[in-house]
């Protein structure tokens, strides 16, 4: 699958090089000359040169692509003298069609000699298609094979041929990379996407309010209609059925059979809060389709976000391309830095600490389980902020930049604070789409401490569905609302201190003022601790698969035992190690950042290299998937 780290570097190495390779259009006459070339090295007989055969295999296969390249050549020649030294105009029909048919050739060769299969059977067997079984025999005869170097070639042709060529290889490559997973719920996004962009079309050409109030009615519905249908049915079928238990009625085990589509919940918010701003006339709908497709699909940040507005997204996929090295050596960082928070931190803590614990909580002391505690919530920090750092990399990698999502949230010291660091991109779209809609704090504060609460709680059953999700959205709701509780008395408090300073001698104005300071650095850092570890206490049951393991866990650590044999000195090292980067000054990790763009690509490549070696050797022994996966 392409969510493997290994996997999807060789993905996005080739999503790179052909993206920016088709920035200049006549260079795109090569692409099917070197799409033969990398089948042949990663997949032909230079990967088996110890099997009988492979000699011969290696010596043909190198005459054909010596055939198909120096042909190749010869039509970039022709493309030269027609077009003069033009980078951005694309070959001509012929050219390219000669191209395509000459390199598909050859490589249905090598396929048919090293599978027994054809071009079109190989592509959708790698995203777990398969043809019907009355083609398949047919498919591996020689006109099968021709007929699928014909369509292949032809399909080449035609996106080669494309205006927006880039942008539409961008969007094949996120639907190829959402396909891995499960390809039949490619109709899904593609539709969701089209759906919203035509009702964004017809919002905007509405005469009347009542006509936009009902298509974007119709948006809520619809987007709110698939999330419920396969997140939350099951949910509420159980949830119904133990209601009716209750009350004494008796009814049948039911459950649907309904996969959960990977990212849903992100690829719906975000083309929702499109067509929510174009109702609102805050962003006009967007004319371009293609662009809009690509927008929702984007595979950086398509199965676990960070959640991208269109007005920040769309004008950077309408524009021209752009890159540097420095955008391209912070993407290089991001990239490594998020790959080792996640595997050198987060899945050494889960693997040896936090699954292990919250388990079989029973069987650890107070002291074990609240390192468990703390070590989920470094966990989950490095675990998506991670994933955060990779796909905000990748997209700058492409000539695109995503917003900060995470803010070193830990150092929050109320949990307002938290919520202005943590999951940014989610925080600000439950604040714009549900929590003023609902009518903030302009009704009173009654009416705002439970408009906090209703957010949190829909915002965490948005995580999942489980009544887990929704205790740890109350709790923060909660928590939020007496914050604020607690926030409105201070004004009041803060007056009569100043005109309590007012009334002293200068002398006397110095050394409360030191005073103030010192005790103002003394409770910024108490609410962090207390913010800290309500946190904590709040991941808990986000963490637990049910109250029972959650009631287990807590009252393990009410037992106040200390022995800790399964604290190794490995495990304290690495919170340890999850401690101090979070808790370092920012500026350390700017400057960090600022040194390796600065440096010369040669070091920046050893570093990288070290990078590397160093997850390779902290790898876990089975991949430990990003904890967003599932919402």
């Amino acid at each position: 699958m392409l969510f493997n780290t290994l996997a999807y570097a060789k993905f996005f190495a080739i999503v790179f090089l052909v993206s920016w390779l088709l920035v200049r259009r006549a260079s795109v006459i090569w692409l099917p000359w070197i799409a033969a070339c990398s089948y042949w090295l990663l997949a032909g007989p230079l990967g088996q040169l110890s099997q009988p055969g492979s000699s011969s295999r290696l010596l043909s296969g190198g005459a054909l692509l010596l055939i198909a390249g120096a042909l190749t050549r010869w039509l970039s020649r022709q493309n030269e003298l027609q077009n003069g030294h033009h980078t951005e105009t694309a070959p001509s029909w012929r050219l390219l069609a000669v191209s395509c048919l000459t390199s598909f050739g050859a490589l249905a060769c090598f396929c048919r000699e090293q599978t027994q299969h054809d071009l079109l059977t190989l592509s959708l067997s790698g995203l777990g298609m398969k043809l019907p079984e009355a083609l398949t025999a047919y498919s591996s005869s020689l006109i099968g094979q021709a007929l699928a170097a014909l369509l292949v070639g032809g399909a080449g042709f035609l996106l080669l041929g494309t205006r927006r060529i880039r942008l539409l290889f961008i969007l094949g490559a996120s639907y190829v990379f959402y396909a891995h997973w499960d390809w039949r719920f490619l109709p899904l996004i593609f539709a969701s996407s089209s759906v919203d962009y035509w009702l964004g079309l017809k919002i905007e050409e509405a005469q009347s309010d009542l006509s936009r109030k009902r298509w974007l009615l119709a948006t809520v519905l619809l987007n709110l209609g698939v999330l419920a249908c396969f997140k939350y049915l099951n949910f509420g079928i159980d949830t119904a059925k133990l209601a009716l238990d209750a009350l004494g009625v008796a009814v049948p085990e039911t459950t649907l059979r309904i996969a959960l589509p990977i990212g849903i919940s992100f690829f719906t918010f975000e083309s929702m809060s499109y067509v929510i701003d174009v109702y609102r006339r805050e962003l006009p709908a967007h004319r371009s389709y293609l662009e809009y497709l690509s927008f929702v699909a984007f595979f950086p940040h398509l199965v676990a976000g960070p959640i991208v507005r269109p007005r920040d997204l769309l004008p950077q996929l309408g524009g021209a391309p752009r890159f540097s090295a420095a955008m391209g050596s912070e993407g290089l960082f991001l990239v490594a830095w998020g790959l080792l928070k996640k595997v050198a931190i987060g899945d050494y803590l889960a693997v040896n600490l936090v699954d292990r614990v919250f388990d079989q909580p029973i069987q650890y002391s107070s002291l074990e389980c609240y390192s468990a505690m703390v070590g989920y919530a470094l966990q989950i920090y490095c675990d998506f902020s991670g994933y955060t750092d990779v796909a905000i990399g990748s997209a700058l990698l492409l000539g695109v930049r995503f917003p900060l999502n995470f803010n070193a949230p830990y150092k929050a010291a109320d949990i307002q604070d938290f919520w202005r660091r943590w999951h940014i991109s989610l925080s600000t779209w439950l604040r714009d789409y549900l929590y003023l809609p609902l009518g903030g704090n302009r009704k009173g504060p009654v009416r705002t401490y439970v408009n906090l609460l209703l957010t949190m709680l829909l915002g965490g059953l948005w995580h999942g569905a489980n009544w887990t999700f929704v205790v740890w959205g109350g709790l923060h709701g909660a928590g939020l609302a007496v914050h604020r509780l607690i926030s409105r008395r201070q004004p009041a408090n803060a007056v009569r201190a100043t005109n309590s300073v007012a009334r002293t001698n200068t002398h006397e104005v110095v050394n409360q003022e030191t005073a103030r300071g010192d005790r103002s650095a003394l409770r910024y850092w108490l609410g962090v601790a207390v913010t800290f570890h309500f946190v904590c206490f709040a991941w808990i049951f986000f963490r637990a698969p049910s109250f029972g393991q959650a009631r287990i866990f807590l009252s393990q650590l009410g037992q106040l035992t200390t022995y800790h044999p399964n604290l190794h000195p490995p495990v304290l090292v690495a919170l340890a190690l999850g401690l101090l980067t979070h808790f370092a000054p920012e500026q350390l990790y700017h400057r960090l950042k600022r040194w390796f763009i600065a440096l010369p690509s040669l070091a920046q490549g050893l570093l990288l290299c070290v990078a590397a070696l160093i997850l390779r050797e902290m790898l876990s022994a089975e991949a430990v998937p990003f904890v967003y996966f599932q919402f």
